[in-house]
């Protein structure tokens, strides 16, 4: 019972941060590549401020998936690696903690290609 607890908190956050990038998209001028940008800095900012750290253990992966999640993960990964190296954590510690996701979308980005043709648009 607790694993489908658990799921529900994070479909419910996860589907919380989809419904705000949804009503930026449909309210605003902002283009989705803004939005993007938006949260990740978002992420940054509250994770470097230790508020994005109680969603993430309320919410778990649908706190930690979205690009919310990656800006958050960018600023833990600073600031640990900060703690142990110093300022020169500043350089390393953002992309040795998220060196992971942005492997996975290289890859995912590289096999797409592979199996797709571009198109022009039209």
């Amino acid at each position: 019972m607790d694993s489908v607890l658990n799921i529900l908190k994070a479909f419910l956050v996860g589907g919380l941060i989809c419904v705000v990038g949804q009503l930026l998209i449909d309210f605003t001028r902002l283009t989705p590549a803004k939005i993007l940008v938006s949260f990740v800095v978002l992420g940054v900012i509250l994770g470097g401020i230790g508020v994005y750290e109680r969603l993430v253990e309320f919410g778990g992966a649908g706190a930690t998936v979205p690009l919310v999640g990656f800006g958050y993960n960018l600023a833990k990964g600073t600031r640990e690696a900060v703690e142990k190296e110093g300022l020169l954590g500043i350089l390393s510690g953002p992309l040795s903690s998220s060196s992971v996701g942005i492997m996975a979308a290289v890859l995912s980005g590289l096999i797409c290609s592979v199996f797709t043709r571009s198109k022009d648009k039209k």
